[in-house]
């Protein structure tokens, strides 16, 4: 059986009648989200969330977390990594602390969630959603991208999303090359934890990230933006729609957002300069 799956009876009915099945879910449990740090001879040990996610990957998970919360902007200021079975509070919960170089410039309280991270809600819980890092995406040395090739990202991504051909029930995120190929791919049962896993796998694996597109399985929001423009990410491919604050977000960053990308269609919806028939 696939990592991130558990099987659950279930009686299936159609028009021939009921009949006893054993169905697999997309598996769903707490991770709760630390940091440690240097200040002067002592180890100081913050708890930052504890997100509702499909259990694997949750490295990637924590680094994209912190990533997207301006806490780091790249591996330089990891120096380690370690899973734990209890939080600092001493609750049993799976945790996963992730050491940093230097104590964090971000006041922690903006940062830290007071209530728990349901797999739907990236920003659920935070105190205020002033200063999220975002970044100003410029056009010189991004990649155009070939129009004819937008709209085949989505079905791209489904094809490698063996979590969801079990399931039915996770989120995809992948990167594309400019050529129009996936490159990364990560699931979750929440699209945020799912571009958090990706943007974590990025960072380790020192995938420059302005060069590629992100493409999500679902809507694209105002968290899933936000993401992107933290990570320098200059292009959006969403099978669905956009919401109205996350296009007001990507004019302001620069990136392009591509919306509805499906059949050999799909609406852009700021910065279009990115898109151009013809390109590599």
């Amino acid at each position: 059986m696939l990592p991130g799956i558990t099987d659950s009876p279930s009686l299936h009915w159609s028009a021939a009648g009921a009949r006893p099945v054993a169905e697999q879910l997309a598996a769903e449990a707490p991770l709760a989200i630390e940091i440690a740090y240097r200040r002067g001879e002592q180890t100081v040990r913050r708890l930052l969330a504890v997100t509702m996610r499909t259990p694997g990957a949750d490295a990637e998970l924590a680094l994209g977390f912190l990533h997207g919360e301006g806490l780091i902007r790249g591996m330089a200021e990891v120096t380690g990594a370690r899973s734990a079975a209890q939080t600092v509070r001493g609750e049993t919960l799976p945790t996963w602390i992730v050491e940093l170089a230097q104590p964090p410039r971000e006041a922690l309280e903006r940062v830290s969630r007071n209530l728990l991270t349901s797999s739907a809600c990236g920003f659920c819980g935070r105190p205020s959603l002033d200063g999220l890092p975002t970044s100003s995406v410029g056009a010189e040395g991004q990649p155009r991208w070939d129009p004819a090739r937008l709209p085949t990202l989505p079905e791209q991504l489904r094809s490698l999303q063996p979590l969801f051909h079990a399931t039915g029930g996770s989120h995809g995120a992948g990167l594309a090359t400019v050529a129009g190929g996936i490159a990364l791919v990560r699931e979750d049962v929440g699209r945020h934890n799912a571009v958090d896993k990706l943007i974590g796998a990025a960072l380790l694996a020192g995938v420059p990230l302005a060069e590629q597109a992100l493409v999500l399985s679902g809507r694209a929001s105002f968290e899933l933006v936000q993401k992107a423009s933290a990570a320098g990410i200059g292009l959006i491919v969403a099978v669905g729609a956009p919401s109205s604050l996350a296009v007001d977000l990507a004019h302001q960053s620069g990136i392009t957002l591509i919306g509805f990308a499906r059949d050999q269609r799909f609406n852009v919806y700021t910065h279009a300069h990115r898109v151009h028939a013809g390109a590599a």
